[in-house]
């Protein structure tokens, strides 16, 4: 049975916004200024983010609350980085998270907003958001490129693709992913090398050559096979390629993927799912989502 995200009809048109921020909130500054007139909260784990400076600016409530205490025992007992993504102290965070989150607003928000948070979210989370929490994430998540920082560039060069793409998804209890929602227009690899060389960054094109065609000589189908056998430099020009493909990516995909799936579809009640299917205006969308050079 299908189930709006969120119905207008019956909340006055207006969403409570709840935004989870770690660093810059870029992407928080970005869902807000498409609309301003939503009710924001803005939480973050990390009392010194310059996030926060934004919140003040738009005169958005914050709530903080630091992860480290909360995780500093699950440290000791499973090591540094080793900590499972559904421990009991994770979920002892995230159930005190949200209800410091209820109690201000008086209820559960109608959408939480991932919005560069740097902790993993545990099935509890999961479950009591479920569907109304999305994320963002630099790269086609339905093609397995996933993972942290550059890597989804660096899998779709290793794919031999010409292009790469941001994807929003409704975030279940898979790691990092979910159902696609939006999907941004495509950006184009050596385009936009090239438009950075000519901005002064020298040295693009000529290395992401070289990389290609060391990957095609090889044969190397996947990130571990090429750490294997690129040299110190190579690996360090596919990092550097990378790094600004990805923050191209972030401009031209994840600023507009986002407000544009929260503003022009989930607060007119178009997006409504079923299980894990996606319907945006009643119709089943496919397996990756609605992809704005596809439907716009």
């Amino acid at each position: 049975m299908q189930q709006l995200i969120y119905d207008p009809v019956k909340s006055d048109k207006v969403m409570t916004i709840v935004c989870f921020i770690s660093g810059s909130g870029t992407n928080y500054r970005e869902i807000a200024a498409r609309n301003p007139n939503h009710n924001y909260l803005v939480f973050t784990n990390r009392p010194g983010c310059a996030g926060l400076a934004i919140a003040k600016e738009n005169k958005h409530e914050v709530i903080v609350l630091s992860h480290i205490f909360y995780l500093k025992e699950a440290r000791r007992k499973y090591g540094a980085g080793k900590v499972p993504r559904n421990c009991p102290e994770r979920v002892q965070y995230e159930q005190e998270i949200a209800r410091l989150i209820e109690n201000k607003l008086g209820r559960e928000p109608d959408l939480v907003c991932l919005a560069g948070f740097d902790q993993w979210n545990t099935d509890w989370l999961v479950d009591r958001y479920y569907p109304r929490m999305i994320n963002v994430h630099p790269g086609d998540t339905t093609k397995g490129y996933i993972g942290l920082h550059w890597m989804p560039s660096a899998q779709a060069i290793i794919a031999g693709e010409s292009s790469i793409r941001s994807t929003l998804f409704i975030a279940d209890k898979s790691e990092d992913n979910g159902p696609p929602l939006v999907q941004s227009k495509p950006l184009n690899i050596a385009e936009t090398l090239t438009g950075l060389e000519a901005q002064g960054e020298k040295g693009l094109t000529a290395a992401f050559k070289r990389i290609s065609g060391f990957i095609a000589s090889r044969s190397i189908k996947n990130y571990n096979d090429f750490r294997q056998q690129a040299d110190e430099e190579m690996q360090k020009a596919m990092g550097n390629i990378c790094v600004r493909l990805q923050d191209a990516l972030k401009v031209k995909g994840d600023w507009e993927i986002y407000p544009f799936a929260i503003h022009e579809l989930i607060a007119h009640g178009r997006v409504a799912v079923d299980g894990r299917q996606v319907f945006i205006d009643g119709k089943q969308m496919p397996v990756w989502g609605y992809r704005l050079d596809e439907n716009i």
